[in-house]
């Protein structure tokens, strides 16, 4: 899909990942510098600071155990 796009169209891509635990997800230290290069060749990277604003309201609700885990699986 990051291939397919690169240059050609729009992507977003949103994560709580850092670039550094990429491998994690694609599987492949190469494949993750791979994607990360193409995402950051033309990319406009936004970094935001703060609490999440899900888990803050899942937690008002009474989820405080499902909101933490979701939060951690994304």
């Amino acid at each position: 899909m990051v291939s397919d796009s690169y240059e050609r169209r729009s992507l977003v891509i949103t994560t709580n990942l850092e670039f550094s635990r990429w491998a994690t997800v694609f599987g492949d230290d190469q494949m993750a510098a791979a994607v990360v290069d193409r995402v950051c060749h033309h990319g406009r990277l936004l970094q935001f600071h703060g609490e999440s604003y899900r888990v803050r309201h899942a937690l008002m609700r009474g989820g405080s155990e499902t909101a933490t885990e979701g939060a951690r699986s994304m």
